[in-house]
């Protein structure tokens, strides 16, 4: 499947597509680990992945307010009934992704260069790391209410099985981070793990504690060094709480994911050990010019 080469930014009316892999060349954004999806990271190996039941309960809480609003403020019992009516759906899935298995994460292996794709029934693929495609994709819609952007980072493999049925040549995952810098940040913690080093990729620090009260405590005091308590306890206190429910968002994702599940088959253990240095892999010719054309371009942009 053929994309446009990295750095191609391809704009229309209402829509906007950036490619950055292959091959992987550096975006200018710092990696920011906006959804949380780094479970596990070490100087090997950096496991990602895509489950989000705290984005969910995020997405759906503000609409549960809503209703629950409408029908306090204006004494209407039927804004409970259309609410229920229209949420009923949205919160069966989410209760019964809360007892469905979390999805197995993507391994990026920086010293072989390579990466595991786990797949169905007990299968994996071996993807060559500059293989990899990469996308940061936004839309927008205009209505009566203004204009509403959505977006995400799609990341790419290719099944290396020359014979692989049609069906199973392609597999992606997507981030709904809201595209742009956004996802080109979110892209950027797998590059730059990939071709800087484990420091430039940010920690798991997310679901090294579980789920309980005392990150919570310890994510507001971090806040409130950085922007004052006033503005934390109105966003994180007001906003958070009741517009989003992020302690609940919090606690479920941390109580699925902790610990975050592994690759426990043979192959993959032993594939995941770490080699002497001089075994590692190297970057290929044609990605060290992209880089150095890059990075030379970024270079007179700030001279500019």
């Amino acid at each position: 499947m053929s994309t446009p080469p990295a750095g191609t930014t391809k704009k229309r009316l209402l829509s906007r597509n950036d490619y950055l892999a292959p091959l992987p060349i550096p975006t200018g954004q710092k990696p920011s680990d906006v959804l949380n999806v780094i479970w596990r990271k070490n100087d090997v190996f950096l496991d990602v992945g895509s489950y989000s039941i705290g984005s969910a309960v995020m997405v759906m809480w503000p609409m549960v307010m809503l209703f629950l609003g409408l029908a306090y403020f204006f004494e209407d019992p039927d804004a409970l009934v259309l609410g229920a009516c229209i949420m009923v759906i949205p919160i069966f899935l989410l209760i019964q992704g809360l007892f469905r298995e979390v999805p197995l994460p993507v391994r990026f292996n920086r010293q072989r260069r390579e990466v595991c794709v786990p797949r169905d029934d007990g299968e994996y693929w071996i993807v060559p790391w500059e293989t990899v495609t990469a996308a940061a994709t936004q839309q927008s819609s205009v209505s009566q209410a203004g204009r509403a952007t959505m977006g995400l980072l799609i990341i790419g493999f290719e099944n290396p099985d020359p014979q692989a049925r049609e069906d199973n040549k392609h597999f992606s995952l997507g981030f709904n981070c809201g595209g742009g810098t956004t996802a080109m940040a979110l892209w950027e913690c797998m590059r730059s793990y990939m071709e800087v080093g484990p420091e430039a990729a940010p920690e798991a620090a997310a679901l090294n504690s579980g789920a309980n009260l005392r990150y919570y405590i310890d994510y507001l005091n971090d806040k409130a060094k950085e922007r004052g308590w006033f503005l934390t306890v109105l966003w994180e206190g007001v906003f958070g709480v009741f517009i989003f429910n992020a302690p609940l968002a919090t606690y479920l994702q941390r109580k699925k994911l902790y610990p975050p599940p592994d690759l426990l088959y043979p192959e993959i253990i032993e594939w995941s050990k770490p080699l002497p240095p001089e075994q590692w892999a190297k970057r290929s010719p044609e990605l060290e010019a992209a880089i150095a054309e890059r990075e030379a371009e970024m270079a007179e942009r700030e001279l500019a």
